[in-house]
């Protein structure tokens, strides 16, 4: 059973930046997609970005731009940029990996807030 633990939230001010950094307890390797999701209050769950074993890449529309996605094989983490960040960004985000037969594992997440 792989462990997803995602870190470097935080409370920053509009315009500012963040990474977030999602480290699994085993080998990435086998997991077809990456990605993150976030949960603003009172919204539905959002998917933010996702990365492909070969480093393809999607965003969300509303993202796109400010949100860079990579992941490190090597060190078993996926990781997400973010720049310019606004109000709207404010969520819980939760990392998540598939593998090739469709299991999901998903991380606790980690609050955001990005003050205006």
């Amino acid at each position: 059973q792989v462990q997803l633990v995602e870190s470097g939230g935080g409370l920053v001010s509009a315009g500012g930046s963040l990474k977030l950094s999602c480290t699994a307890s085993g080998s990435i390797f086998s997991f077809n997609t990456m990605g993150w999701y976030r949960r603003a209050p009172g919204k539905q769950r959002e998917l933010v970005a996702t990365i492909t074993s070969r480093g393809r890449t999607n965003y969300a529309n509303a993202v796109e731009g400010r949100f860079t996605i990579s992941r490190d094989n090597a060190k078993n983490a996926e990781y997400l940029q973010m720049s310019s960040l606004k109000p709207e960004d404010t969520a819980v985000y939760y990392c998540f990996a598939r593998n090739s037969v469709g299991d999901e594992y998903w991380g606790q997440g980690t609050q955001v807030t990005v003050s205006a």
